[in-house]
């Protein structure tokens, strides 16, 4: 499984690459939205975790981004702000279902990056 983490919290974007690559996953870390596009251009990633908060592009214009040249890329999503339901409630036109809140805890994260394997 390759996964593109995407958060502008440096210390934690690099935390979560390094306890993934531990476990095996092997995941590469940006702190911006136009360094995950530079990245997409030449490296081929199964999953992007994107923060919602991102600066000059949030994670929701960044999927978009994505998803037109990338169709079948997976994704979840990370926030700092607010609890699941504000979360739900502000991403429901945007088909956004996998989602964690900050801080994020490993174990969560890999098994949500499974869930999403196995259901799309």
């Amino acid at each position: 499984m390759r996964v593109l983490l995407v958060d502008d919290e440096k210390e934690l974007v690099s935390t979560l690459a390094e306890r993934l690559s531990f476990r095996g996953i092997d995941a590469e870390w940006t702190t911006s939205g136009a360094q995950a596009l530079k990245l997409l251009e030449t490296e081929v990633f199964d999953i992007a975790v994107l923060d919602m908060k991102l600066p000059k592009m949030s994670g929701l214009e960044l999927k978009k981004e994505i998803q037109a040249k990338m169709p079948a890329m997976k994704f979840i999503f990370m926030t700092g702000h607010g609890s699941g339901d504000d979360f739900r409630a502000g991403t429901a036109e945007t088909g956004v279902d996998y989602y964690l809140i900050k801080p994020v805890k490993i174990e969560a994260l890999i098994e949500r990056m499974k869930e999403v394997l196995r259901k799309n």
